[in-house]
């Protein structure tokens, strides 16, 4: 619900439908395998693939989410398997027993929220926007506790938070009205006030590491991940949220710049860094004719 409906269409040479399209999968996960022209799957003639990749667009903000590392994934996987939760159940978390990092590289200008501010850029911009308790609590208790008392249902210091942000100007005060509209009581929506804000331009991209918490708001781009189906969300969505899960594999850290810049490698070549990510990402600029050599 949450697609665009030109975006993709367009991309594909389709008439849109009115519908939301919201992700493209190009992938052998057997949640849903890629199919070939000729009725084929993509698996057939590329085997396993170790990564997922995918055109998104979104028209309004997805869930405020994070992802496993691997000996979690595994410990989770275990975990519900041994208490008897189907794969398919909507309150399963774990369905499959990997880890899922992930890139996403803008096609238009691409607005997300991405890890934690460092606390003293939230402190200002907090006090900017007239959110001088959730401000006071942040200086007095530090990040992680305030993370936790928000997401364990400090209702008093959310709701003056959003009071604050009726009144306010500004992009961070706009998107927290907006939510508050669209998800009414839920924590998530003053956590936003917590995170880096950016506005990727295209070819722009950013790395969510394990542990990274972060939302996409609006934009169209490309995402590539890890061969894995494991979200934990913490709100902003009408699909299952466990709290409890994300706040333990949360990384509640400031992350300072978050855009991964591309370097050039070769005419028109350009490579994105992705640590530890059982996939590189590379973008290719074309002008006229190109052969590519396997």
């Amino acid at each position: 619900d949450w697609g665009s409906t030109n975006e993709i269409p367009t991309l594909l040479g389709a008439s849109p439908d009115g519908r939301p399209w919201a992700e493209w999968w190009l992938v052998t996960h057997p949640a849903a395998p890629s199919h070939l022209a000729d009725g084929g799957t993509l698996e057939s003639v590329s085997g396993q693939l170790p990564f997922l990749l995918k055109v998104l667009a979104a028209e309004r903000p997805l869930s405020l989410q994070t992802h496993p590392d691997a000996p979690t994934a595994l410990e989770g996987w275990q975990r519900e398997n041994d208490a008897g939760v189907p794969l398919n159940h909507a309150h399963r978390t774990y369905r499959d027993p990997y880890a899922k990092p992930e890139l996403l590289c803008a096609l238009t200008k691409f607005d997300v929220l991405c890890g934690f501010r460092p606390v003293a850029a939230t402190l200002t911009l907090l006090h900017s926007i007239g959110c001088t308790d959730l401000a006071e609590r942040l200086e007095h208790d530090g990040l992680a506790a305030t993370v936790h008392a928000l997401y364990r249902g400090d209702a008093a210091l959310a709701s003056t938070a959003i009071t604050a942000c009726n009144e306010a100007q500004g992009h961070e005060a706009e998107l927290v009205r907006q939510l508050a509209q669209q998800y009414p009581g839920e924590p998530s929506v003053v956590v936003t006030l917590l995170l880096n804000r950016l506005t990727l331009q295209p070819g722009d991209a950013v790395y969510l590491d394990p542990g990274n918490l972060h939302a996409y708001v609006s934009g169209f781009g490309v995402e590539i991940m890890g061969a894995s189906d494991n979200v934990i969300r913490g709100g902003l969505t009408t699909k299952f949220v466990d709290v409890d899960e994300l706040l333990r594999v949360l990384r509640i850290e400031p992350l300072a710049d978050p855009v991964v810049r591309p370097v050039p490698e070769g005419t028109g070549w350009f490579m994105y860094a992705t640590p530890g990510a059982p996939f590189a990402f590379r973008r290719l600029e074309l002008d006229g004719t190109v052969t590519i050599h396997a």
